[in-house]
Parts: structure tokens; sequence; C-alpha cells
């Protein structure tokens, strides 16, 4: 009798504070058939194949700049760098309005009542607010990215790097956990639920998503796919804007080389087996090649040019360098992440590897990295060293 009592006044209790629940935590109250099952299954694909490729792009980039000690990379196609990167940006901008409708679609069912209701169902919580957490943070640092706004202190790339793992490992314990309710909801119902006399039809809904995502990466890719350079409004750098007609992400006054890339007494050291050093004047004496490479920075944007100069396995051999050696290159730049670059064999021995002196015929502009620069097939642009001091072989 004591245990039915008690049993009814928790009845009781959860009428009352089901009744006094205010929106959005009331019942029924998101009736809409926009916040349902189907309508998040099918967004969640389209961010899943978003995300994946985003990952994908984002590990090669990574790698490139970090390399494990075995790895070696592709060096043809030559824009293959630039292909990988600008897919990575523009995934990652259409993730934003996708993510955007998907947290607007499931977001009632972060105040369902009561919050946890069994193990099962608090590792699903505990997934979604992880996944939910870390993908904002991660849109947010890529974005902030891409605009050279850097309102931290920490690395950048490593924290993006952990940040896709932790991702990653979130939300597959989510699909893990809502594997039944996707395998419901993956195809059309053969019977689908009316459209509303007023109000959102689900098919108004995508369309405006869809436009949404297509209007943000149509007006950033641009910077990279040039044919749509045109309408690249968003994009913070546009093609053929810049010193020479190509843009530039650290002037010569932003590294305090302005000087030192001026002096007269400039000389270029190779250091290996053979150690020598060489005058501008000595450099331009060397056989010239030329190459047309895209530079391909990591905020996305990237250009082809006709770029001029000495080739890099010209100056290891004379060096003595073995065929198989890592090559460092370090710049005038005193300080910085990037005044010096690691690059293996594949690279270091390409003939499209260039020592470059000029751009598009013209000697370098100071930005560009005069009176020397680093140009490779297949690299990011902050490892296409500017103002380059030494060329070492590494054993």
């Amino acid at each position: 009798m004591a245990d039915m009592v008690s049993s009814k006044r928790v009845a009781r209790a959860a009428t009352v504070v089901r009744r006094h629940r205010l929106s959005p935590f009331r019942d029924g109250a998101f009736s809409t058939f926009l916040h349902n099952p189907r309508t998040a299954t099918v967004l969640g694909r389209l961010i899943a194949a978003c995300f994946a490729l985003c990952l994908l792009t984002g590990l090669y980039s990574h790698f490139l700049q970090e390399p494990l000690g075995w790895m070696t990379f592709p060096v043809r196609p030559v824009w293959l760098y630039r292909l990988s990167q600008g897919l990575h940006v523009a995934t990652g901008t259409a993730l934003i309005p996708l993510l955007l409708a998907k947290l607007w679609t499931v977001y009632p069912r972060l105040f369902t009542w009561p919050v946890v209701r069994s193990p099962l169902h608090a590792l699903e919580r505990l997934s979604i607010a992880v996944l939910v957490a870390t993908s904002l943070l991660q849109l947010f640092l890529g974005f902030a990215n891409t605009v050279k706004w850097y309102p931290w202190s920490f690395s950048f790339r490593t924290v993006h790097f952990w940040l896709s793992l932790v991702i990653l490992g979130s939300l597959l314990i989510h699909i893990a956990v809502k594997l039944p309710l996707l395998r419901g909801n993956w195809r059309k119902p053969k019977d689908p639920e009316p459209t509303p006399a007023s109000g959102w039809s689900r098919r108004g809904f995508f369309a405006t998503v869809a436009a949404a995502t297509v209007a943000v990466t149509v007006t950033t890719v641009g910077q990279s796919f040039t044919p749509l350079g045109g309408l690249a409004l968003l994009a913070p750098r546009k093609p053929g804007v810049g010193p020479q007609g190509l843009p530039v992400n650290r002037t010569a006054a932003q590294a305090n080389v302005t000087e030192t890339a001026t002096d007269a007494g400039y000389r270029l050291t190779v250091r290996g087996p053979r150690t020598y050093s060489l005058s501008l004047d000595e450099l331009n004496a060397l056989p010239q090649h030329e190459v047309e490479l895209p530079i391909a920075c990591v905020e996305g944007w990237s250009q082809n040019a006709r770029w001029g100069g000495v080739r890099l396995r010209d100056l290891l051999k004379r060096a003595g360098a073995p065929p198989d050696a890592d090559v460092e290159v370090a710049s005038l730049e005193t300080d910085g992440h990037y005044r010096t670059s690691r690059m293996g064999p594949e690279f270091a021995q390409d003939a499209a590897t260039l020592l470059a002196l000029r751009l598009d015929g013209e000697t370098l502009h100071i930005d560009h990295g005069y009176p020397a620069r680093l140009i490779a097939p297949a690299r990011p642009g902050v490892l296409q060293t500017k103002w380059v001091a030494t060329i070492e072989v590494l054993s």
C-alpha cells in the first residue's frame, strides 16, 4: 500500500513538472515534422560526406607539414595540394550552414525529460555533447585561420588536428548508438508525411539549406578555383590581387627581413659534404629553368604562376648530396613557425623544384621572397620558404 501511494506521488510530481515546463522544455513543443528523425538523417548524411572529405584532406595537409619518418608524398600532379586544400576549405565552409541546420532540427531532443534514462542514453547524450561542442569549435578555428585571425596563444595546426580526431571518435559513438534509428530513416518512407497547410515544408527547408550552403561555398571557393574568382566576395584572398599579381600572406616587413633581404652582401649557403656559398649574381649565372606551379596556401587560396630559377637538385648535386637525402631550407627570417622547412628526396630531387629568383619573368618582389625562395610541386605555401638563406643536406 505504501509503495502504491509513493508511486502515485511520483507520477503526480512528474505531471506537475511536465505542465510547468516552459517551451522548449514542455512536452509537444516541437510537433513539426522538420524536427523528426527523417529530416535529421538526411542532413546527417550530407554532413558525414562533407566531414569525411574535410578530414581526409586535412590529414593530408597536416602530415605534409609534419610527416612521420616513414612517409613519402606524391609530387604529381603538381596541383594536387591545391585541389586537396581547396576542397578542405570548401567543405569546411559548407559545413557551417549544414551543421547549423542539423542543430536546429535536433535541438528539441536536447531538452528531453528526464535528462538521462539509461546507461546507453547517457552515452548517447555524452557523445552528442562532445560532438556538438568540438564541431562548433573546429569550424570557428578553421574560419579564423582562413582570415588569419588568431585570438589564442596555442598552435592552431596542433589543436585543429587533435580536435578532428575527437570529433571522429564522438561521431562514431553517436552513429553506433543511433544505428537502429538511422536504418529506419535512411530511405524515403513509402507513405510520406503530408505537407502542412501552412508553415515550412520539408522541401522548402532543404531548398533553403541548400541555397545557403551553395551561397557561402561559391562566394569563397573562387580564391582557389579561379573561374569563380569574380564571385569570391567572402574570400579573404582573391586571385590576381597582390604584388606581381599574386596574393601575399606574410610580407617582408612582417617577417623583419626588409634590410637583410635587400643587402648587397647576400649569399646563399649550401651545406653538405662539399659546403659552398653563392652570391645572387653567381646564382643568376647558373643554368636557369622555368616551371609553372601553383602557390597553394593552407588558408585555402591558390594561384598558378610562372617561376624561374635554379633547380634545387643541381645545387644539392654540387654540394655532394646523396640522391635520397632529406633537405632543410632556412629563411633570413629569424623567428616564426615556418622560418625553416624540411623536404624529402621526392620533392628535393624533382625537376620542377626550384630556388626561384623570378616570378612571371620579373625579379621576385621582396614580399614574394626576394632574393630567392623555394617553390616545389604539390606542397603547402607555408613550406615554400621565402628569403632563403641556407640549404642544408641532412644525413
